[in-house]
């Protein structure tokens, strides 16, 4: 049995948008194990974004395999691969997304209604992740009335809800002044290290990648470090 959260193995990706095609993704392999924390960097259009997109399952790859766990990704139906997402991943990006007419509360629960656990659980989980990122007080709010760090600290208590293996987060820091950066990344690390829960980041902050267990140097598509 292999003990890797998630892994890839000769992962390549190709947009045949054009009369060429591009390969965005080539030749990919890496493992990441429970509770390690990746960062991803690389220039812009080096890949990494995509890269992020097909361990997820939100994009399929042209060539290669992704196990979260033992499951192969390639094997699953729509409907078995959402269900995996939900239950396995959690995700974070550079805007909240959070849904503008929910509160604070109902964004966190709402990975949690999706899988048809009971409004009542989700909002006892939903009010326990929102207490563990600082914003108990903050439950009622809707996202218009909360500054830019509470709304990332909200997203990051919706992707941690459901007690995922893994949180891919693109450039989840990118959006925020310097101070609130810094505040929104170590209570990703503070939350890694209490869950077991694996982190793979892409950012463009070297002091951040630095503060990770690996760095994974994308160019061109390739891993080149």
């Amino acid at each position: 049995m292999n003990d890797a959260v998630l892994r890839c193995e000769g992962l390549s990706k190709t947009y045949l948008n054009g009369p060429r095609p591009v390969e965005v993704l080539h030749d990919i392999s890496l493992s990441v194990a429970a509770g390690e924390r990746v960062a991803i960097m690389g220039a812009s259009g080096s890949g990494k974004s995509t890269l992020l997109h097909c361990l997820g399952g939100l994009d399929e790859p042209s060539h290669g395999e992704i196990f979260a766990g033992e499951q192969a990704l390639s094997g699953l139906s729509d409907r078995q691969r959402g269900a995996l997402r939900n239950r396995y991943f959690g995700f974070v990006y550079q805007f909240h997304h959070l849904l503008p007419e929910f509160t604070a509360l109902e964004n966190v629960a709402m990975p949690l209604l999706i899988r048809r656990d009971s409004v009542a659980v989700a909002s006892q989980r939903a009010g326990e992740m929102l207490d563990a990122v600082g914003l108990s007080d903050r439950v009622r709010h809707k996202p218009t009335e909360l500054s830019g760090g509470e709304r990332q600290r909200v997203a990051v208590a919706r992707a941690m809800v459901t007690r995922p293996a893994c949180i891919l987060a693109d450039e989840p820091t990118g959006n925020l002044d310097q101070t609130t950066a810094a505040s929104v990344f170590q209570l990703m690390r503070e939350l890694s290290e209490q869950h077991a829960t694996s982190f793979i980041m892409v950012t463009h902050d070297a002091g951040i990648a630095e503060a990770m267990d690996r760095v994974l140097l994308l160019r061109d598509g390739r891993i080149v470090m």
